[in-house]
Order: C-alpha cells, then structure tokens, then sequence
C-alpha cells in the first residue's frame, strides 16, 4: 500500500498540489461545502491512480483544492464506505495520502441519526469521542512503521484544542452545536428501534456508517482531527420515524448555512 500512496501523492503533486493547511473530508448532503472555497485544482476520484470512486447519492467523488480563509484546502467531496464493499484499507486510502501530502489536521463531517433526547433534526453536534462498532478495523493486518506505531493511543481521537476553538467559534456567531459521541456501524440499513435503543445504552448521542476508520488511520499518523455531525433524523422513544436517504441528505442542507460559516471562521483563526 505504501507504494500505491506515494504513487497517487506524486500523481497530485504533479497537478499542482502544494502542502495544504488542511483536510475536509465531507459526508452525506455536505458536499455543496465547496463552494466557500477559492477553488484551483477540481480533480475526479475517477482520475486520480489507486483511488475508489464513490457509489453514493450525495457524494459527487471529486478533490478539490483550493483556498479558504486564507489557508489552502483539500477537501474530498464524497468518502468511501465500507457498505460500498471497499475495504477498510480502501476506505481510508484517501487520508493517508493526505498525511504523505503533508496534511496535520483533518476536519471530518458526516450526517448521522441522534439518539439523545435533547437533539432536534438540523443540529450541529461536535464529536468528542466515538464507539467504533464496525466489523473490519483499519489497523487490521501487519503493521506499516512508516504509517505509524502497531498500538495507537486513542485517549485523544478528537482533539481537545481544536473542539474548544470550534465551540468558540459557535459561541461567538450565536450558532447552537451539541456535544457527543458517535457510534459508527456497518450499514447500510439504518437502525431498528431496538438498535437505536443499544447505541443509547452504550453511551452513544448519535450514530452513524463513516468517519471512525478515517479517524483511526488518521491518528495512526499523528493527524489532529475535528469531527462534525449533522443530525438529520432521531433515534429516541416517540421520536423514531421512517427515514430514507434522500430525507437525509435534505435534512443535511438545514445545516449547510450554519456549518460553512463555522468552518470558514475556524480555518481563518486556526
């Protein structure tokens, strides 16, 4: 794999990609994110050596690059899934190549189904930790020393300045954001009652089918992350109602507004 990596960072540099400040990697209905960035390089994944092309309604499969706030951005208009039946090395592929691109610090979103009551569709919550219930882990398989250590530290998958700046941030534009943990499982069916009730039970406030393999890898790096969840349904007792992708991704776009002008100001301050 590391081969494969250092082939498509070169293919990138060659197009013209410099050391970005950061990473974006966009989720379900966000990917209209783009269009607060200065674009300069619009790249397909289907171009682009080594790389999955995403399956998904509302992941267009494009990397751009560009400019936001004054820093330089990737960001990935559309992830890959391990529903998909790419596997977890796969899934993750791009944001390895994101460290080997000289990347630090990843902004991750995704939208994901609330299971605390005090949650309403539309909320923005901040992750500060996750479960990770998937069937494949990342790490699975020989370690790579050039990627990272076997056992990675996980007591900080979030980490803790970046939360705090984004809170301030969302504090001083008046937007209102959660805090909590996100459960990651397989999908792509999205839960049963029942099983909304065990993400509950496990100390979960949302639950989603992304996000934790990326986070994983990129702290298998030594990449600061800040994870974002949209919540566009709910999970909880009297709350629970029939739910479809394509009532996801318009439930995504209530919070579009909202979470471009918190990543917007936080690029430019961080």
């Amino acid at each position: 794999m590391y081969e494969k990596i250092q082939e498509t960072v070169k293919y990138l540099q060659d197009k013209g990609l410099s050391t970005p400040d950061y990473g974006i990697i966009l989720g379900t209905g966000l990917g209209s994110l783009v269009s607060i960035i200065d674009i300069k390089i619009k790249i397909l994944y289907s171009e682009i050596p080594n790389f999955p092309v995403s399956t998904v309604s509302g992941h267009s499969g494009t990397l751009i690059y560009g400019e936001l706030s004054g820093k330089t951005i990737l960001a990935f208009q559309g992830r890959f899934h391990y529903y998909e039946g790419w596997n977890m090395q796969q899934v993750t592929f791009p944001v390895r190549v994101m460290k080997f691109l000289g990347i630090e610090k990843l902004i991750v979103s995704n939208a994901s189904g609330g299971v605390n009551p005090n949650f309403s569709v539309g909320d923005i919550m901040l992750l500060n930790d996750h479960i990770n219930m998937m069937p494949e882990h990342p790490l699975r398989g020989k370690n790579d020393d050039r990627f990272g250590v076997r056992f990675v530290d996980m007591h900080e998958a979030y980490d803790h300045q970046m939360l705090a700046n984004m809170e301030e941030i969302a504090k001083e534009n008046k937007i209102k954001v959660q805090k909590g943990v996100y459960l990651a499982l397989q999908g792509p069916t999205f839960e049963t009652p029942a099983e909304y009730r065990m993400v509950g039970l496990l100390g979960a406030d949302a639950v989603g089918m992304s996000t934790v393999p990326e986070v994983i890898v990129a702290r298998h790096m030594n990449m600061k992350c800040l994870g974002i969840s949209v919540i566009t349904d709910l999970g909880f007792e009297g709350h629970i109602e029939e739910v479809s992708h394509e009532a996801v991704q318009e439930a995504a776009k209530l919070a579009e507004g909202k979470l471009c002008k918190l990543i917007e100001d936080f690029v430019l301050r961080n």
